[in-house]
C-alpha cells in the first residue's frame, strides 16, 4: 500500500508558477516539478476542499493550471471534525489567528491518517518549533500528524 501525501496550495502554486527571478523561489520551483513527475507515482496522493479554495483565487490563467495539476486528486471535504481538530490546534498558540487556513490542512491531513502534508510553507506549517507544539495537541487528542515537509524532504531515492 503506498504511503499518502496531502498536497497542500503552496506545493501546487509552485509547481505551476512562471518561473521565478528570486533565485531561491526557482529553486522550490524546480523541486516541485522535479518531484511532482518523478516521485508522486510513489504515493497515493490527495487534496482537500481547502486546498481547492484557495487555488481558485488569484490570476485566472494561474488558477487553471492550479486545478489542472490537482484534478484526479481525491479531495477531502473539512467535516466538523477537522474544524474541531484545526480550532484546537490554533487554540494552542502555536499558529497565530491569521494561519487558520494552515490549521485546516494539517487538521485535515491528520484525521485522513495522510503519511506527509506536502508544503513550501515553512512560516506555518514546515516548521519545527510550532509541529512539535501542534503534535502534543494531537497526541492529547489521540492523533498522529502526518510528517509535514518540503518536496526536498521527500524526493527520497
Amino acid at each position: 500500500m503506498k504511503e499518502i501525501v496531502y498536497i497542500e496550495t503552496s506545493f501546487v502554486s509552485l509547481l505551476v508558477a512562471e518561473p521565478s527571478q528570486d533565485v531561491s523561489v526557482a529553486g522550490n520551483q524546480q523541486v516541485s516539478r522535479a518531484w511532482w513527475q518523478w516521485r508522486r507515482p510513489a504515493f497515493a496522493c490527495i487534496t482537500s476542499d481547502e486546498t481547492l479554495m484557495e487555488a481558485s483565487r488569484g490570476h485566472a490563467q494561474q488558477v487553471r493550471l492550479r486545478l489542472k495539476a490537482l484534478a484526479g486528486l481525491p479531495t477531502l471535504p473539512t467535516t466538523p471534525a477537522a474544524a474541531e481538530l484545526a480550532a484546537r490546534f490554533l487554540a494552542t498558540g502555536a499558529l497565530p489567528p491569521a494561519a487558520t487556513v494552515d490549521a485546516v490542512h494539517l487538521a485535515v491531513a491528520t484525521l485522513a491518517g495522510a503519511d506527509y502534508l506536502l508544503t513550501w510553507n515553512c512560516r506555518h506549517l514546515a516548521n519545527a518549533q510550532i509541529l512539535r507544539r501542534l503534535e502534543r495537541e494531537a497526541a492529547i487528542q489521540g492523533w498522529n500528524l502526518p510528517n509535514v515537509c518540503t518536496p526536498l524532504e521527500l524526493m527520497g531515492e
